[in-house]
């Protein structure tokens, strides 16, 4: 059985998420040109939840897609020989619009560089934002979310794993130990 700590149970994730919500309206002054984007896998579920918040708030859902970075990867050479590809379907322009990136986890900051990457190769947004559950430190690059669920100071010898419904059938975020880890 893996040793599990919990930080956050469904209840602090749909708080969070709530919170991140009504801060991405406050600071893009509501819904008009605001897009959503989650990013493959457990970035999807949350941004669609986000993006209903939002809906409940303002009376108007954002645009909302999502995002496979997995030929973005800088370390892909390293990576399975078969990568799984989860799909990307951003059914909308980007040009000229205020994106928000939804991920489950910050880390070293090199997903959030793919994503990016991928945005930028399929049009020219007015400004990218992201939106994070937990940040756990350890930066690789220089990015910073604009809106943090929680931020979870960790060691590298320590993963964090978020449980969503969608995937999952449970809620909630843990640390686990290295020698723990599925």
């Amino acid at each position: 059985m893996k040793n599990l700590s919990e930080i956050m149970d469904g209840d602090a994730i749909r708080r969070a998420l709530t919170r991140i919500s009504h801060e991405i309206v406050e600071k893009n002054k509501g819904v008009d040109n605001l897009a959503i984007i989650g990013i493959q896998r457990r970035g999807v579920p949350l941004s669609e939840r986000i993006a209903e918040k939002i809906e409940e708030v303002e009376g108007i859902k954002p645009e909302i897609g999502f995002l496979d970075i997995t030929f973005y990867r800088d370390d892909l050479s390293f990576l399975n020989e078969h990568p799984v590809v989860n799909g990307t379907n951003i059914p909308f322009s980007v040009n000229g619009k205020n994106i928000v990136l939804v991920d489950d986890v910050l880390y070293t900051g090199r997903t959030v560089r793919a994503a990016i990457d991928a945005i930028m190769d399929t049009g020219r947004p007015a400004s990218i934002q992201l939106a994070i559950l937990i940040d756990r430190g350890h930066r690789e690059l220089p990015f910073r979310a604009d809106y943090v669920g929680k931020n979870v100071p960790t060691s590298k010898s320590e993963f964090i794993e978020v449980k969503v419904q969608e995937f999952d059938d449970t809620e909630g975020v843990y640390i686990v130990r290295e020698g723990d880890r599925q």
